[in-house]
């Protein structure tokens, strides 16, 4: 009787353990995440936050604006490639947008059209350490070392901004961006360009919170 009852709960012990195992696998199973490439450039619809199609969406407006604009007979006259420097996009939202990255995208865009050209005054330290390398380490062949003074300077200054209004009723989210884009010639002051973008998003929730 002992022996019969030993082997009973042995087996119920096992029986135990295989179905929690079995349900440890389907918890892992069902946890399981998997991960797909998507394309960069399509819509983006997560949520009614700032996103990459929003991005896009200003750059080639910006782009396209600027380099179809009238004022480009004064900018770039007789197919000049005027020297441009990037001032910071100043972010007027409450979230948190790297800027950066639309001032590169634009950037990008602009140098690709072989239209304009750019220094990069985020770099200045890291070239005038170069350049006082090469002068003054008595390492670099002086024949050969980048010389001082030689630098092309800006003409005109690309800046703007990206401002945001948010407004909520029950459970309807509007969300209304607006970036603007402005050209100036650094010597004169004169904004000879200026453009907006405006984007409007809109989400509404289910009545089960979807």
């Amino acid at each position: 009787m002992k022996h019969s009852l030993s082997y009973t709960l042995k087996t119920s012990t096992s029986t135990v353990l295989l179905a929690a195992a079995a349900l440890g696998l389907l918890g892992l199973s069902g946890c399981a995440s998997k991960v797909e490439y998507g394309d960069a450039t399509g819509v983006e619809t997560v949520n009614t936050d700032f996103g990459s199609s929003d991005l896009q969406l200003i750059a080639e407006k910006m782009v396209d604006d600027l380099l179809s604009s009238p004022a480009m007979r004064d900018i770039a006259p007789n197919g000049e490639r005027p020297i441009l420097f990037i001032e910071s996009i100043k972010n007027k939202t409450v979230e948190h947008i790297d800027t950066e990255s639309i001032t590169d995208t634009i950037s990008t865009k602009l140098l690709n059209s072989r239209r304009f050209r750019f220094v990069d005054m985020t770099r200045m330290d890291a070239v005038q350490k170069q350049l006082d390398y090469q002068k003054n380490s008595g390492l670099v062949d002086e024949t050969k070392a980048a010389q001082m003074g030689r630098q092309l300077g800006a003409k005109f200054m690309l800046y703007g901004n990206l401002a945001s209004i948010t407004k909520s009723a029950g459970s309807t989210k509007d969300i209304y961006y607006k970036f603007t884009l402005k050209l100036s010639n650094i010597e004169s002051g004169i904004v000879e360009f200026q453009s907006e973008k405006e984007i409007r998003k809109t989400r509404k929730k289910s009545l089960f919170g979807g």
